[in-house]
Order: C-alpha cells, then sequence, then structure tokens
C-alpha cells in the first residue's frame, strides 16, 4: 500500500520530466535584435563627491550629482567629460543637499564661497584655498581628496595648498 502512494506521488513529476509527448524543433530564425535609439540631454552631466556617512565602513561615500553644464559640443566643438574642478569643489563645499542631508549625509568642510584654484601637472593635482587647511578634521581631509582625485583615478595625488599649510600629496585612503 505504502509503495504505490509513493508511485502515486512520483508519477506526476516523471510525466513533467518526460516532457508529455512535446517534440523538439529547431532555432527559428527571425531577425535582428531590436534597437531603440535614446537621446539623452546633452546638456546634463554628473560629477562624484563624497560626504560623510555613519553607515560607510571608512565613513566617506560617493554621491554622484547631476550637473546642469552649458554643452560643450555646441560651442567649442569638443567635448567636455564633465563639469570644472572648481564647481565640483564649490559643490562639495556647500554640502549635502536637503535630500541627501535627510539620508544621513554630512560634511565636515567649511563653507568656502572663495574662488578655490585648481592644477594638474606631472605631481598631480593641487588645490589652492583663501583659508586654512591644518585644522581640517582626517574625514574632512579625505572629503576633499577623494573628489579631486576621482575624477583623475585611483592613483592621483593630490596637495591641498592653504593659508596656513599643505596637505599632501596624499591619495584617497577609501
Amino acid at each position: 500500500m505504502r509503495r504505490g502512494r509513493v508511485v502515486g506521488a512520483l508519477l506526476p513529476f516523471v510525466l513533467l520530466a518526460t516532457g508529455c509527448g512535446i517534440r523538439s524543433t529547431d532555432v527559428v530564425e527571425v531577425g535582428d535584435a531590436a534597437t531603440v535609439e535614446v537621446a539623452a540631454p546633452a546638456a546634463r552631466q554628473s560629477t562624484v563627491l563624497y560626504f560623510i556617512s555613519s553607515s560607510s565602513p571608512g565613513g566617506l561615500l560617493p554621491v554622484v550629482r547631476r550637473v546642469d553644464t552649458p554643452s560643450a559640443n555646441a560651442s567649442s566643438g569638443t567635448g567636455d567629460a564633465g563639469p570644472s574642478r572648481g564647481k565640483q569643489l564649490s559643490m562639495l563645499f556647500n554640502g549635502p543637499s536637503p535630500a541627501e542631508r535627510k539620508a544621513g549625509l554630512r560634511t565636515e568642510l567649511p563653507m568656502i564661497s572663495d574662488r578655490v584654484s585648481v592644477t594638474t601637472g606631472q605631481e598631480g593635482v593641487r588645490v589652492r584655498l583663501a583659508s586654512g587647511v591644518n585644522q581640517l578634521s582626517e574625514l574632512a581631509r579625505q572629503q576633499l581628496i577623494c573628489t579631486v582625485a576621482y575624477e583623475g583615478g585611483q592613483g592621483m595625488t593630490v596637495t591641498v595648498l592653504g593659508t596656513d599649510g599643505t596637505i599632501g600629496p596624499a591619495r584617497c585612503s577609501v
């Protein structure tokens, strides 16, 4: 009796495995895959900023910010990889957006409204601020260094010059 129940329970699975009499067929060619052309706004670009997050193991979290910039292709005929580093740092020093603050992001960088000078050379990137840099916490320093280094690649060295001294050359530790 027990054997009959086992066979009865397995019978549907055996029928499914055999395919219930459905024969295999060859591949039927129907044409090329569909293509779709998507037009993205040319004036919309993005940049990466580093803010402090208590949920991130290293303390810093990269944030992608969308940036409206004039189309470089329309005016000069050359492509621009993104917003200028000066604009990028201006956004960093302005801190997280209201939505980013609501998500728990914060900054330890002071609000700097003065012009920031950024130059790139053989030795890496040099950032010149019209304020002191020695009082910046280690997280604030890393925010600045990682944000600048992101555009140039992970191995990029960054030197920050302020009115009271110099930080670096240093690399992003995130």
